[in-house]
């Protein structure tokens, strides 16, 4: 396991990962009590096995918030319900009763991850070389990002925090630090763009195999680590540009698999789609990895909050709410129908059809299932219902995958001013065949290379609209175009500003129809709620999440301040 394979050596080698911050002082968000901790200013990682088992031991210290970065994020959604089986500390989420005790609200472990990170990189010996390339360029990368990928979870979660880019080693110093003053999610950002922008295409390092896996999953990709801290400071041609570049990349390409999508295969016959949509391996860019047993360190809880299992005597806690099945059957779903002579469109029905959740979008019927549990009565310790939702990982958890990715991208080129594009990336798919066909002229010289897309690689045989994962063959579907106006406006100009709003709720419906359950609702409706100065984007649809208005959590709702969890 992760965590055995790295405490063996730990001990020997002065590892970062042993600098916890144990956090019972200084208002319990610093302390630096560790039995570990070394405090003599000398000490550098100096040698390769100080530094993989340092960065090692970093993803160690990710683990305690792997489950939140899911369940923060999905739990204050739209998207989930609680049952009358969840905790009392996730029914108090979903309400927004949000208090220091809560379980969930631990902001001393995102810090403890960060004084880690900060220790390694004010330790680490930058100047050591070997054969002509500097030993430690690839993990001073990796921690970078870790750093900043960590703060973006913290602000996202808290609204401003101390900004600390120092190891914090004496209970002074982390008073002196909290003194400073707080930062915003925007600051956050500012700052870490310049911080990681040098580091943005150097290598990974290979560490190969550890555990069955493979390593370079572990490590967050900086350019669509940039281009998110972009989008979050509304700096969005830029954003669109670090996308672009990641997904474009030379090396390694970011293709979709045109396979991973669910839909009906016959146009005559309605009776049983395709499930073949899936959140697999080959659709995610990293992780953090977690452990099988609770002896080799942290093992993930998402399975008995989203699933019925033994453990938890089948008694699921969390399950899909009443806006997400609306939301799904709300989609036209459609074939394309091919003869020797002709192509036509044929629309699923919307009615008469088997199962609920063959209507509309199919994503949520491929990886959701409750059926009856047989043989219980009232005196039964068991559920009488059975709950799965297959997309959920409780051995990895991930940190970025290919379609949000896509779907971030589309985001940022929607603000850029580029709502073609935007759409592009949900109805058609990106190569140039589609980006020459469905983009006009004016726009593509707008846009200039932040839609560049190689030929020999993005081709129309694997290029694929993100809405085409669930609601059928998009390219062909009327009812899923580009927002025009009524009437003619008076300038381009005007019709692009009508459009940019509307694209990009199309934009954030489709986040939510491809990442729900896996922790990104909440957030990519406070981005927009923010972006648009208006709180109601976030309250309105989480205070329907139920299927009716809930007037007292949508008041809550509309004050900012009650978004974010309070810190110690």
């Amino acid at each position: 396991m992760i965590t055995k394979r790295i405490n063996h050596s730990a001990i020997a080698c002065l590892l970062c990962c042993n600098i916890v911050a144990a956090l019972t002082a200084c208002s319990d968000i610093l302390d630096t009590s560790s039995e570990m901790v070394q405090f003599e200013e000398d000490n550098t990682l100096n040698h390769p096995t100080d530094s993989v088992y340092s960065v090692l031991g970093i993803v160690n210290r990710m683990q305690l918030i792997a489950d939140r970065t899911v369940l923060l994020g999905e739990v204050r959604s739209d998207l989930v319900e609680p049952t009358e089986a969840a905790s009392a500390d996730l029914k108090r989420l979903s309400a927004f009763d949000l208090t220091q005790a809560n379980k969930y609200n631990q902001v001393s472990d995102y810090y403890a991850i960060i004084n880690n990170c900060n220790f390694y990189l004010a330790h680490v010996d930058t100047a050591l070389e070997r054969r002509g390339r500097k030993l430690f360029e690839y993990e001073y990368a990796v921690v970078k990002a870790y750093r900043a990928w960590t703060y973006l979870e913290l602000v996202k979660n808290y609204g401003q925090v101390p900004l600390i880019t120092k190891p914090m080693m004496t209970e002074r110093e982390a008073e002196e630090a909290l003194k400073m003053q707080y930062t915003d999610i925007k600051g956050i950002c500012n700052f870490f763009i310049d911080d990681l922008t040098p580091y943005a295409k150097t290598p990974q390092p290979n560490y190969g195999t550890i555990n069955g896996l493979n390593s370079k999953f572990f490590f967050i990709p900086v350019r669509a680590l940039l281009g998110d801290l972009c989008l979050w400071a509304g700096r969005y041609e830029e954003a669109a540009r670090w996308y672009n570049s990641y997904l474009n990349d030379e090396l390694e390409p970011v293709t979709l698999n045109y396979g991973s999508r669910s839909r009906w295969t016959s146009a005559t016959d309605f009776q049983s789609p395709s499930a073949a949509y899936s959140v697999s391996s080959t659709e995610v860019l990293s992780y953090i990895p977690m452990e099988a047993r609770i002896f080799d360190g942290t093992v993930s809880d998402l399975g008995n909050v989203f699933n019925s299992t033994q453990e938890n005597n089948y008694y699921f806690q969390m399950t899909p709410s009443a806006s997400l099945r609306r939301l799904s059957a709300d989609q036209v779903n459609c074939i394309e129908y091919k003869t020797e002579t002709t192509t036509d469109t044929v629309y699923a029905p919307r009615s008469g059809l088997s199962n609920d959740l063959f209507v509309g979008d199919l994503r949520l019927y491929s990886y959701f299932r409750q059926t009856s549990r047989g043989g219980q009565d009232e005196y039964s310790e068991y559920s009488s219902l059975s709950q799965s939702i297959s997309k959920l990982s409780t051995a990895q958890i991930a940190t970025y995958r290919k379609t949000m990715v896509y779907l971030r991208y589309a985001e940022a080129l929607c603000r850029a001013r580029l709502p073609q594009s935007a759409m592009c990336v949900l109805k058609y798919g990106m190569c140039p065949e589609h980006i020459y066909t469905h983009i006009d002229s004016l726009e593509r010289v707008d846009a200039g290379d932040l839609i560049n897309f190689d030929a020999n690689t993005f081709t129309q045989e694997i290029a694929l609209g993100i809405h085409s994962r669930g609601s059928g063959d998009s390219q062909c579907n009327a009812y899923y175009v580009l927002p025009q106006p009524a009437n003619a406006l008076a300038t381009r100009q005007d019709t692009i500003d009508y459009q940019i709003p509307l694209v990009e709720d199309l934009i954030i419906n489709e986040m939510a129809l491809e990442g729900a359950f896996e922790g990104y609702r909440f957030y990519d409706l406070m981005r927009v709620a923010l972006r648009r100065n208006d709180p109601s984007y976030l309250a309105n649809p989480i205070s329907r999440r139920s299927g009716e208005t809930n007037e007292q959590l949508r008041a809550l709702l509309m004050d900012q301040k009650n978004w974010f969890l309070p810190l110690p």
